[in-house]
């Protein structure tokens, strides 16, 4: 007999509150939150990203002005970095992550760059060797510049689809051509 009003009364309690309203915003903002967050971190991931892009290629535009003027007699490939970095300007930890191949282009066979670029791996200890030849006088030269920069969301949208090496960093790839100036 006790337990008839007792299942009566838990029957009534669950059918009021099964009626009310409250919290109902609740429901769509705990779905929907993380998905909004998904997309503002990814664009705010690819906003630092291009931001990043260009800054390289401004910085390897400048630097290759410099080179095609003649404004260093022999550079080497610390200086190449060293201009790259600091016409650039936003990109962390430039000059340890930084590396340019620079190669003259043969005019009988027009041998481009190979097509994966030499880039720093912070997960080895002696880092890759790239191709350095600053080039004879009036000769056409290729030059791309890697860069290896840490995502600043990497388990998010755009930070986690990212091609990463074993370091977790993503690399940008700037490329140019241009022509020694003549030396007499």
């Amino acid at each position: 007999m006790t337990q008839q009003p007792l299942m009566a009364r838990l029957r009534r309690f669950l059918r009021r509150k099964a009626q009310e309203e409250d919290g109902t915003a609740t429901i769509p903002f705990v779905i929907l939150f993380p998905a909004f967050m998904v997309i503002v971190l990814s664009s705010i991931e690819m906003g630092i990203l291009t931001v990043r892009q260009v800054m390289l290629e401004r910085g390897l535009d400048l630097t290759v002005r410099n080179l095609r003027l003649g404004v260093w007699a022999a550079p080497t490939h610390t200086d190449i970095k060293r201009a790259i970095c600091n016409n650039a300007g936003l990109i962390p930890d430039c000059m340890n992550s930084l590396l340019v191949e620079l190669q003259p282009v043969n005019k009988t066979t027009w041998q481009p760059l190979t097509p994966n670029a030499t880039c720093v791996n912070k997960s080895l200890p002696v880092q890759p060797v790239t191709a350095f030849n600053p080039g004879a006088s009036d000769e056409m030269m290729l030059i791309r510049a890697c860069v290896k920069v840490k995502p600043m969301a990497p388990l998010t949208g755009l930070g986690m689809q990212l091609h990463k090496d074993p370091s977790g960093e993503y690399a940008l790839v700037s490329t140019s051509a241009f022509v020694n100036e003549p030396r007499l």
